[in-house]
């Protein structure tokens, strides 16, 4: 398993982690043999990154990676969870992001956690659910950070949802550790720029801002929650079609303009359109690990057997450049 560097952090991350969130639904509604047996392999291939959160099934992912970690006793791992405040907390965020953190441990009994994750989205004047960018900076960050003194997690992150701008300067404080970044072959614009009028979120080369602060990546809805697998059939563990993030307003969409990327699997690039999909995240050296939501044991194979296949190749990269230039002017 190829390792990368995370950003400025001392840690070494396998360039595939294992997602433990609901849309694959592994970790929430699975067979504990099932996911015993996933992670035992997952360790055995090389991955050393596992990320939950609380909102996985109302602590059920925490639970269950916490009992699989305590029965395996790996060594080495790093673990990251993640903290959504409702609006109803926001006059009291500092109280609010500790005890999600206290219940978070208890879950996966660790007594720190190595990346502890906003998973808000960030807005510049907030609004809603959405936090905004005075009080990412001036409430949560310093709450993140007394946990960080106390020994409960080693790392600051958050999940890069919200208003470009407003990510832009999160990203450009320099608090943050770790991000989590959309990126996949529907939206690339966290790396490059988007053709004019193109149907999705432009997040205006995010990763510059990433590299510049020496923040960490973990490349997030590499499949589009689904939608680049080319199909409509989910497993029934799954969750339901989730909404879209950064890319189309609807998850069909999604698959519709997925669909329209087959020449990559017709023309020899890759076996199917799922392999395509990791394979281009790996692409992107501003990544430090990409998540990849499983069902089961044999998704997690496939998800493996693409990552040895490594990166694509220019030719993919290129003909994929192509195909994208065709959804320009099209409404998202």
């Amino acid at each position: 398993m190829q390792m990368r560097v995370f950003g400025r952090s001392s840690m070494r991350l396998s360039v595939l982690g294992f997602g433990c969130g609901a849309v694959g639904g592994l970790m929430v509604h699975g067979d504990p043999a099932d996911q015993e047996r996933t992670i035992a392999r997952a360790l055995a291939a090389g991955v050393n990154y596992f990320d939950t959160a609380v909102q996985y099934g109302n602590g059920e992912s925490e639970n269950n990676l916490g009992r699989v970690l305590q029965t395996l006793k790996p060594a080495n791992v790093f673990v990251g969870t993640k903290v959504r405040l409702p609006s109803a907390a926001f006059d009291r965020i500092a109280e609010a992001v500790a005890a999600s953190l206290e219940a978070s441990l208890k879950r996966l009994r660790r007594d720190h956690v190595d990346i502890f994750h906003l998973h808000n989205a960030i807005a510049e004047k907030g609004g809603g659910e959405a936090l905004s960018i005075r009080q990412v900076l001036d409430d949560v960050v310093p709450a993140f950070g007394r946990l960080r003194v106390q020994g409960k997690t080693r790392f600051l992150g958050l999940t890069c949802v919200g208003d470009t701008a407003a990510l832009h300067q999160a990203i450009d404080a320099g608090a943050f550790d770790s991000a989590q970044v959309v990126y996949n072959m529907l939206n690339p614009s966290a790396a490059v720029a988007l053709p004019a009028n193109y149907p999705a979120q432009d997040y205006a080369r995010l990763f510059e801002h990433t590299r510049a602060a020496g923040t960490g990546v973990i490349g997030i809805r590499v499949l589009a929650g689904g939608a680049l697998s080319g199909s409509a059939e989910r497993h029934p563990i799954a969750s339901p079609p989730p909404a879209p993030i950064g890319s189309a307003m609807s998850y069909q969409a999604d698959i519709a303009r997925a669909r329209r990327l087959l020449p990559l699997v017709e023309e020899g690039f890759a076996a199917n359109l799922a392999e395509a999909a990791t394979r281009f995240a790996l692409s992107q050296r501003g990544i430090g690990t990409i998540l990849v939501g499983i069902a089961t044991p044999q998704q997690f194979e496939a998800a493996l057997a693409a990552v040895e296949e490594g990166p694509l190749p220019q030719a993919a990269l290129d003909r994929l450049t192509a195909l994208q230039q065709t959804f320009a002017g099209e409404t998202r």
